[in-house]
């Protein structure tokens, strides 16, 4: 495809109707061992899986993360966020993420990669990152899920810069950074099924 389709810029998504988030009833969080087997049972059933991860932001210079902290999965029904401070969370999270034949589609998912074979210790399977579908399909910039559900739903996904630069490695999340990291997950899943890449 030669040409380049336009992405709209922020005051035209500023105009757009809200994208329909999950709420805290289809979120659901994982921090124990039993939790995370419940997840993995329910997340097992899937073809596909919206995905993401959350660090403690540093602020310092020179300063390393040790993120992620958080990991996001989400099926097109449901958002899992598991927290990784927890060593059966973090062996059932590493084994969702080494399991071949799921797609598991995010946006900006690089650094994410990185930060998960440090921590884990395990290269994630099935990674899709968003971003390059739309390149592909003739789209010039870089598309974020802010970008990809103007496009796709005609809708404005609204993210919150508070929870953004949160604490992700605080024991007891808020329900601001439950919803915020589930949606991430969960809009990535509705757009990976929107592109078609699930027939």
């Amino acid at each position: 495809m030669n040409a380049r389709l336009p992405t709209p810029d922020k005051d035209a998504i500023a105009l757009l109707p809200p994208f329909e988030r999950l709420n805290l009833d289809r979120i659901h969080l994982v921090s124990t061992g039993e939790q995370a087997r419940q997840a993995q049972a329910q997340l097992a059933t899937a073809r596909a899986w919206g995905f993401d991860t959350e660090s403690k932001p540093t602020f310092r210079v020179g300063e390393a993360s040790d993120g992620p902290h958080i990991l996001q999965l989400s099926t097109s029904e449901r958002a899992w966020v598991f927290q990784l401070h927890d060593p059966e969370c973090r062996a059932v999270a590493a084994e969702l993420l080494a399991r071949p034949g799921i797609v598991k589609a995010g946006f900006g998912l690089g650094d994410d990669r990185k930060r998960i074979v440090q921590k884990l210790g395990i290269e994630p399977e099935g990674i899709l990152e968003l971003n390059t579908v739309f390149h592909q399909r003739g789209y010039r910039k870089d598309m974020g899920v802010k970008g990809a559900v103007a496009v796709l739903f005609n809708q404005r996904f609204i993210k919150s810069k508070k929870a953004a630069t949160s604490n992700w490695a605080n024991e007891r999340l808020t329900e601001a950074q439950l919803v915020y990291a589930a949606n991430d997950a969960y809009a990535a899943i509705r757009v990976w099924q929107a592109l078609g890449l699930a027939d």
